[in-house]
């Protein structure tokens, strides 16, 4: 009754929530993605996506078929499988952001090894920036992470930055050219437009419940280390907006930072829809905190070719499929 053609286009617009980023990762015309996501309403009956000029969003109907679609489309990856005999073999390197240590995407790793039982996983969860840097020196052959972005306001930041940040008592003041805007940046050479979309957020400020932020003095960051691209963002927003800050607390693991966000040392930048349990948002405006912008997350791919390279595009496969257990709202239980 479905087509498993629309089913993969309806997943993809709901992945990336826009019609022309779903049309370029699968390589199809905008007026062809739009065909296939009318044609699914058709035979639904049911409007899959709101939409205007500038947001779409998944409706409940919609929300309703993204389960219905993963299963019809892994059962039928499944049976062409069988069928082609195509057997994967050899060893593949994955690396994945901090930031899905907490998601769904052990599921979908699990559903990959038992469809591939002869690829040898080996698993790096690590920062964004440190995945980026150990792809390109050939050390994965896989990298799931945030995208990383240009400097931006970079330009005699660093200097301000050592400043404002010396201010207030016990901080470890970020003064060192590792944390100025352009150093804590993943390469300091500006945008990377590598890697399939797999989704994007925004980014908010976090901390915990009934955190009091006074406007006046140094925001207290808590952050992980360079090359952290959260970090990165942070830094720039704020020398963007003259607001002095300082470091709280600096943690190589999410959960060192959550366990010193939960306890009211500061605020830290986090993608909005992978807010761990026991942090809410915190208003910037009443804070007086700049906005972060967006973030995306990608799929980059290493060098390699053979069998490394055959596995590596399989795993990629399983995880724009199952996307949508990633994205925003799709913690781990």
């Amino acid at each position: 009754m479905y087509d498993p053609v629309q089913l993969r286009t309806f997943l993809t617009v709901a992945q990336t929530l826009s019609f022309t980023q779903a049309a370029r990762r699968l390589g199809l015309r905008q007026s062809t993605v739009s065909q296939h996501v009318r044609r699914l309403e058709e035979a639904t009956g049911r409007q899959l996506f709101s939409r205007d000029t500038h947001t779409v969003e998944v409706t409940e109907d919609g929300e309703a078929l993204l389960g219905f679609a993963r299963t019809i489309l892994e059962a039928h990856e499944r049976a062409t499988a069988f069928f082609t005999g195509t057997r994967l073999r050899g060893r593949l390197r994955f690396g994945a952001s901090e930031d899905f240590v907490l998601t769904r995407l052990p599921e979908i790793l699990v559903a990959f090894r038992q469809e591939h039982p002869e690829v040898d996983l080996e698993l790096t969860v690590e920062l964004s920036g440190t995945l980026h840097e150990r792809l390109d020196e050939g050390r994965l052959d896989l990298v799931l992470a945030k995208r990383r972005t240009p400097p931006g306001g970079a330009d005699g930041a660093g200097g301000a930055a050592g400043a404002r940040g010396a201010a207030g008592a016990r901080a470890t003041v970020a003064g060192p050219a590792a944390d100025r805007v352009l150093g804590a940046g993943a390469s300091g050479s500006g945008g990377d437009e590598r890697g399939r979309l797999v989704w994007r957020d925004r980014m908010v400020w976090i901390g915990a419940d009934g955190l009091r932020m006074d406007p006046e003095r140094p925001v207290p960051l808590i952050v992980f280390p360079p090359p952290a691209i959260t970090r990165a963002r942070a830094l720039e927003v704020l020398e963007r907006a003259g607001r002095p800050w300082r470091i709280a607390c600096t943690s190589g693991s999410l959960s060192g930072l959550v366990a010193a966000a939960r306890a009211g040392l500061g605020v830290m930048a986090h993608t909005r829809g992978l807010i761990p349990p026991g942090l809410v948002r915190v208003s910037a405006e009443r804070a007086g905190l700049p906005e972060l912008g967006e973030v995306e997350f990608v799929l980059l791919a290493g060098r390699g070719g053979g069998a490394g390279g055959a596995a590596a595009e399989a795993l990629a496969a399983a995880i724009l499929s199952g996307a949508d257990r990633l994205g925003p709202g799709r913690l781990g239980s």
